[in-house]
């Protein structure tokens, strides 16, 4: 408790709030107010975006970027000054922003950029302005396809008092320069600035973005949907532990009328002196245990930032920013977690499974961001993460993540306890009878996961087109309770495909309990594959960070929810061993 009120002091005024001071904010007329460019990108590939000014638009000299923080960094924002001047409450009609002579090269790349319906974004007193840079019309056969680029940009903005509310960028269709043919053209760029009042206050001038993809419509069929499953998952979770209870409550019945001999002949209550042997690859094992609670905390924690107002869309960077620290702090989690559960079998070796810990999940994410980051390189993205920032990513790692994890390892060993079985565990352990196909561990991966994956298709369906196209995810109370229905769910199947496998006396539960719980994930990632086919994202660059990133969060979905299974499943089996007699 002690870390989390100190972690979430440190992200409270490590990033920016959704209320940010007044005084921040607040202008007399004709004072400067920040405007920065920021990324043009196709509209349909959004990990593809380059810098503002890799087009040929005006631009000022120098160009001086923002300094930005790692998590606006990661995120892909590169801001830079500009030549707009939109001082405040200062009206302007038909300014110059510049002439130039666009050469044939940069007809080219405009035309090209244009077919591909890319846009530009800007932040301006930190509210984010998007605008299309041209168009395109499809006349008759004779004439064939027109390029045209919009030359002037018409603001909007309101206001209220002396604080900026909310802007809006037009694109004048009747200032379009035609570059459909490869010749070099004279453009002047220009732009207008109206102002208007507003009765929105300061402190709320974000609703608007936090509401923009709650259309009436859309609500309802988003709360149809969430309440429709709602509704089956409750009713097939009545069901499972209807029939798991009182098959086990019929057992323990007859086990405790039962004779010794022919108690012999029953199924989980014969396995009891092996039920409990500690599973092979433990160092593996204590990993997957710590990075799995780790990352549970972290998501969590998360989702606190979310209901306080730290977490809001467009506030640039502050996810990724939230990501790195919350993950730094929570490192000592992970080691305490695999260093503990280790030392309850053996005192000895525990380094190696904290060891593991440190490597099992931030090892294949460090080797599939550097593909990526190579991929971006390649195309000249601001995905690509700048030599600094990579720097600055290792040494958080180095100094930080290590000394924590190393730290909660030490701790974990310090005040070990044996493992306390319910059963005395046989020397050698039981052979295991030939199983049938449906009672093998693909079988029952497959029905742990499809399940809670059912229940939970529709908010991932949104959470994906948030992620990877331009809907605003904007309710982290139904995403919150939706996880929370896949934990419960997820743990209730791994309960009941437990006591199957025992009762088919199979006593290595250990690891399938963690493979059926985490599960779910194989059929997110499938979705996603599903998602990526229907939507209109096209190229390498974009497909190969679809992939590599969707692979990273459903693989951290598989340890967090093998994780809770293993702890559930731990629970359940110590219950039913314990309130029976065994010899």
């Amino acid at each position: 408790m002690s870390l989390l009120v100190v972690l979430l002091t440190i992200l409270t005024f490590s990033v920016p709030s959704a209320t940010a001071s007044a005084s921040d904010h607040s202008y007399n007329v004709g004072d400067h107010v920040p405007f920065f460019v920021n990324k043009v990108g196709p509209l349909n590939n959004p990990s593809e975006t380059y810098h503002y000014y890799d087009l040929p638009f005006c631009y000022p000299d120098p160009v001086i970027q923002k300094k930005e923080s790692i998590g606006e960094v990661l995120n892909g924002d590169r801001l830079a000054n500009s030549l707009y001047q939109l001082n405040f409450r200062q009206y302007k009609a038909g300014e110059s922003l510049c002439q130039k002579k666009l050469k044939v090269v940069e007809i080219v790349k405009f035309r090209d950029v244009i077919s591909n319906e890319f846009y530009f974004q800007m932040y301006y007193d930190d509210l984010p302005v998007w605008g299309y840079i041209g168009k395109v019309e499809d006349e008759s056969w004779e004439k064939g396809t027109k390029y045209y680029l919009f030359t002037h940009l018409s603001f909007d903005v309101l206001y209220n008092g002396n604080q900026v509310i909310e802007i809006h960028a037009f694109s004048d269709p009747n200032h379009a320069v035609d570059i459909t043919e490869d010749v070099d053209t004279d453009v002047e760029f220009t732009y207008s600035v109206n102002w208007n009042t507003t009765s929105t206050q300061f402190q709320n001038r974000m609703d608007k973005y936090s509401k923009a993809s709650l259309l009436p419509v859309r609500q309802k069929i988003h709360w149809f949907s969430f309440i429709n499953s709602i509704i089956i998952i409750v009713l097939l979770m009545g069901l499972l532990t209807l029939l798991i209870m009182r098959r086990l409550k019929n057992d323990l019945r007859k086990f405790s009328n039962s004779d010794e001999e022919e108690d012999k002949e029953v199924g989980w209550k014969y396995i009891h002196g092996d039920v409990f042997r500690y599973p092979p690859n433990l160092p593996l094992f204590c990993a997957v245990l710590g990075v799995g609670t780790q990352l549970l905390a972290m998501l969590f924690i998360l989702f606190l930032l979310a209901f306080f107002g730290v977490l809001y869309p467009y506030n640039r960077g502050a996810l990724f920013t939230s990501l790195v620290f919350i993950y730094t702090l929570t490192s000592i989690i992970s080691g305490y977690t695999a260093s503990a559960f280790h030392n309850q079998f053996s005192v000895t070796g525990w380094e190696r499974s904290v060891l593991l810990t440190a490597i099992l999940y931030l090892g294949p994410l460090f080797v599939t961001s550097s593909i990526l980051n190579t991929v971006a390189i390649s195309y000249g993205a601001t995905a690509a993460i700048p030599f600094g920032t990579l720097l600055a990513i290792l040494l958080i790692y180095a100094f930080l993540v290590i000394p924590l994890l190393a730290f909660g390892g030490v701790i974990g060993y310090c005040i070990r306890s044996e493992f306390q079985a319910p059963c005395a565990i046989k020397q050698y352990p039981r052979e295991i009878p030939q199983l049938a196909w449906y009672r093998r561990t693909p079988c029952q991966m497959f029905i742990g996961g499809l399940l809670p994956f059912s229940a939970i298709a529709v908010q991932l369906h949104h959470l994906y087109a948030s992620m990877w196209g331009f809907k605003i995810y904007t309710l982290p109370g139904i995403l919150f309770v939706t996880f929370i229905i896949l934990i419960i769910m997820t743990a209730i199947l791994t309960v009941g495909l437990t006591y199957i496998q025992l009762s088919v006396e199979d006593h290595e539960w250990w690891w399938r309990s963690v493979l059926c719980g985490g599960s779910t994930a194989i059929f997110m990632f499938a979705y996603s594959i599903y998602f990526y086919s229907r939507s209109k994202m096209t190229g390498f660059m974009q497909l190969s960070f679809f992939i590599g990133y969707n692979a990273c969060m459903c693989y951290a979905f598989f340890l967090m929810l093998g994780a809770i299974s293993f702890r559930v499943s731990l629970v359940f089996v110590r219950h039913i061993y314990g309130a029976v007699k065994s010899e």
